[in-house]
């Protein structure tokens, strides 16, 4: 499997060999046998075809005419929006695409960026955020309070009003020379500003105390101490020390604490006061309906967020980085845990994604639905939601969704799901109008368990995968895409 990738990649990004890439892309056209979800399905027989493992890859034809306009003419930037959960919020499998997509059509910019690490969640690869304060947030998974998420999945949020966000690139190569910043229903909430006095940020501390939750327990009569331990799974002697007793009696309607094996996490917060005087806001702002953007960020290596003064209550949604060159820009939003149906429900999200103004959306979500054993039909409804939510927000932006990777319940058992979420898609895709990567089918399936475990490129867990196999994944995606976008170009002549 490695080394097909590894020549396919060859193919792709040399255009030296593009005959050799499309002889070869003849040779292992292929179709796949998929059972159709319904005998009344007039176009059943033509969304079965696939290519490189994408099928109906000509919903995809409106991004690749503007990829060969950019190949072409390097005039313009291209957005690919690549959505989904756990895999995709630790940006391994995204940033392989990203690199391979700027190494050959150009680097437009990091794209959207979300402070995870205050929120102490993974993220962040090419940013470093550091804040004074502890900051409350919230996520699509929640079952309430969901208004004030956008675009990342996720919301910053505070009323403290003595607070600084400093915004650090730490790779020169995602440099950026515009700013836009995210926030529910586009309130000027923030301003951008620059450190004028040398400030230093100290992140604020968050220390934990792990303790044991106490059950208060009235002694009935005839009630011993070795009877209340075994009927709450602790020993005679933890109840003796948090209760002080000497000895092994106890007294009739006595009230006693009982240790319980559940913990209590109890966080404490060392906070900065700043002077906010110390940093001076940026004046060359441009207010859009899809955010306020600051342009000519010229030789700064950090940029701070601030409170905008007439504001008390601050949300922000993310950060858009973009620099003055031609190419193209991967923003990854990624939730951990999360589902269609969460996105679903978060009207903001689907407001925002004009703010990114899509060439392209990669849809990568369906693995918690299998864990919530979430029948291929409902999950089927999710998925068709989604895209009504986007195109009724957007029009019609090409959409590419990923079948879910396998995975094992419980360690050792075949996630069944993850073939039949794959098979509903591909036979929806051309009803649909959108393109399906299988990338179930392309990791070999249940059946290829063992060898993924054996190449170290699936973890533990058995659902999530290494950084090895998620940049592998990323790999198979980005030859898969140029495979079609090559077989396109070769169409049009």
């Amino acid at each position: 499997m490695r080394k097909r990738t590894k020549l396919l990649r060859v193919f792709a990004l040399s255009g030296a060999m593009v005959t050799t890439m499309l002889l070869y892309s003849k040779i292992n056209h292929k179709t796949l046998e998929v059972p159709p979800v319904s005998s009344n399905e007039a176009k059943a027989e033509e969304a079965l075809v696939e290519y490189e493992y994408i099928y109906n890859p000509k919903a995809l034809d409106p991004f690749f005419e503007k990829l060969n306009t950019l190949d072409q003419h390097k005039n313009k930037k291209l957005n690919i929006v690549h959505i989904g959960d756990s895999h995709i919020q630790g940006d391994a499998m995204t940033n392989e695409i990203r690199q391979q997509f700027q190494s050959q059509f150009g680097n437009g910019g990091l794209g959207i960026v979300f402070p995870y690490s205050l929120i102490r969640t993974n993220g962040e690869r090419y940013v470093r955020f550091s804040s004074n304060i502890t900051w409350d947030s919230q996520k699509n998974t929640s079952r309430t309070d969901t208004d004030a998420i956008g675009i990342a999945g996720y919301s910053l949020l505070t009323n403290n009003k003595n607070f600084v966000i400093e915004l650090n690139v730490k790779n020169k190569d995602y440099s950026f020379n515009s700013l836009r910043v995210l926030t529910p229903h586009n309130k000027h909430l923030f301003e951008v500003a620059t450190n004028k006095m040398g400030v230093a940020i100290k992140p604020a501390v968050v220390s934990s105390h792990i303790s044991q939750k106490m059950i208060l327990h009235k002694v009935q009569k005839g009630e011993t101490l070795y009877g209340l331990s075994r009927k709450y799974k602790t020993t005679e002697k933890k109840i003796q020390e948090v209760n002080r007793l000497k000895g092994n009696t106890i007294k009739e309607n006595a009230i006693l604490k009982i240790p319980s094996q559940e913990k209590i996490v109890s966080n404490t917060s060392t906070e900065q006061s700043v002077n906010l005087n110390g940093f001076e806001a940026l004046t060359n702002k441009a207010d859009t309906p899809y955010g306020y953007t600051y342009n000519n960020l010229e030789g700064f290596d950090k940029i701070y967020l601030t409170p905008n003064t007439e504001s008390s209550y601050f949300a922000l949604n993310g950060i858009v980085l973009e620099n003055n060159q031609n190419g193209v820009i991967y923003h990854t939003i990624g939730v951990n845990g999360a589902r269609f149906s969460d996105y679903n429900k978060c009207n903001l999200f689907f407001e925002q994604i004009q703010a990114l103004q899509p060439d392209l959306i990669i849809v990568s979500l369906g693995t918690n639905e299998t864990f919530s054993r979430l029948s291929a039909e409902d999950y089927d409804k999710q998925v068709e939601i989604f895209i009504q939510q986007i195109r009724s927000h957007y029009g019609d932006c090409p959409i590419l969704l990923t079948s879910p990777p396998p995975s094992l319940f419980k360690k050792k058992l075949p996630n069944p799901y993850c073939e039949q979420y794959a098979n509903i898609l591909i036979n929806n895709s051309v009803k649909k109008n959108y393109g399906v990567f299988d990338l179930y089918k392309i990791l070999g399936g249940s059946q290829a368990m063992s060898s993924l475990i054996a190449q170290n490129l699936i973890a533990h867990d058995r659902v999530h995968y290494t950084h090895a196999g998620y940049v592998e994944q990323g790999g198979m995606l980005f030859d898969a895409l140029m495979s079609n976008y090559l077989k396109y170009k070769n169409q049009q002549k």
